[in-house]
């Protein structure tokens, strides 16, 4: 597609002026206008080739709200995906969602916009790891966090998000489990259940940035303000928050509570995102950006739907085992 074909015109304008109305304050006219024409051509596309996009909350807002069909934390992109009859999916994540989307999916195109979408999650354990920790601790089941590669979850005896780790832990009905792969999370489950946790050291190269002292900071500069933060973050900083939750829970708890000041402690596209649903609150919004959700954009999913790149293929033996550790999170969760 040639950039004449991109133009900001007004039939774009018009075509687009529902979405654009639709993200209010958080995008400026100058990038709205270098956004729209991309927007049509995707959405355009989209339907031409059956495709469906799934982004996560940590999208910028005009791939969040301006292509996206289906948007959320990782455990509803997930169900979602399972229900989808679209010839294509395209994941506007990371790859390991991706690979979540293809495995619910083995019939169906999986495409991802970036290779250098990763995690430092993923990256933190492998499935020899997995197999070693069953080693030293035979029969204690392994419970993974969705953050974790096709070879991982197929290790594994089911999987978790952050909105339902406590609930998964609780269900298998044992007194102690594996949980990996994030040491955080697993603190804080710890913290919400009788279950003992052994945990692995994986973090978030974006959560582990915040700290107690900068929450104190920003309460110091900011008084009446209520602090949301993720599961992902350190246990010290969990303890000035006011509310801890998975992505989607923080953006319910707006949805619900509406606090008229507020800051949410995780990826900082979700503040923007949750921001243009609420824009009669007040959202301080400290920026931590994840470098791996950052390689997503307009231009890299036009062209991702344009010539079919790059496709998710997983090992059929790996993808099976891994389905019976993502289909029991999805029962266990219902």
């Amino acid at each position: 597609m040639t950039q004449s074909a991109l133009a900001y015109t007004p039939e774009v304008e018009q075509e687009t002026a529902p979405i654009r109305e639709k993200m209010g304050p958080v995008l400026d006219e100058r990038r709205w206008e270098r956004s729209a024409p991309y927007i049509a051509a995707i959405n355009k596309l989209k339907k031409e080739k059956n495709a469906v996009i799934l982004a996560h909350n940590y999208q910028v807002p005009e791939i969040f709200f301006g292509v996206a069909d289906i948007t959320g934390d990782s455990l509803k992109l997930a169900q979602e995906a399972a229900k989808s009859d679209a010839d294509i999916i395209l994941q506007a994540g990371v790859y390991f969602m991706a690979e979540t989307s293809k495995i619910l999916n083995p019939d169906k195109t999986v495409l991802i916009p970036s290779l250098e979408a990763g995690c430092s999650l993923a990256s933190s354990i492998t499935a020899a790891d997995v197999r070693l920790l069953r080693e030293k601790y035979p029969g204690v089941p392994v419970v993974s966090y969705v953050n974790t590669t096709a070879e991982v979850k197929a290790e594994t005896d089911v999987c978790c998000t952050s909105s339902n780790a406590v609930q998964i832990v609780n269900a298998l009905g044992v007194d102690k489990v594996i949980f990996l792969p994030d040491e955080y999370l697993a603190k804080y489950v710890a913290s919400k259940t009788d279950v003992q946790i052994i945990s692995w050291k994986g973090h978030c190269e974006v959560h582990e940035r915040f700290s107690a002292e900068y929450i104190r900071e920003l309460r110091a500069e900011h008084p009446g303000l209520t602090v949301l933060g993720h599961p992902e973050c350190d246990e010290d900083v969990l303890a000035e928050c006011d509310y801890v939750g998975s992505t989607a829970q923080m953006a319910d708890y707006v949805e619900q509570k509406q606090p008229p000041r507020l800051v949410l402690i995780t990826e900082c596209s979700m503040s923007d995102n949750v921001y243009a649903a609420n824009p009669n609150l007040e959202f301080i919004r400290p920026c931590q950006l994840c470098p791996h959700m950052k390689t997503m954009s307009l231009q890299n999913i036009l062209e991702s739907l344009q010539n079919m790149t790059h496709e998710v293929l997983i090992d059929p033996a790996v993808s099976k085992a891994a389905l019976g550790s993502i289909e029991r999170m999805l029962e266990l969760s219902k």
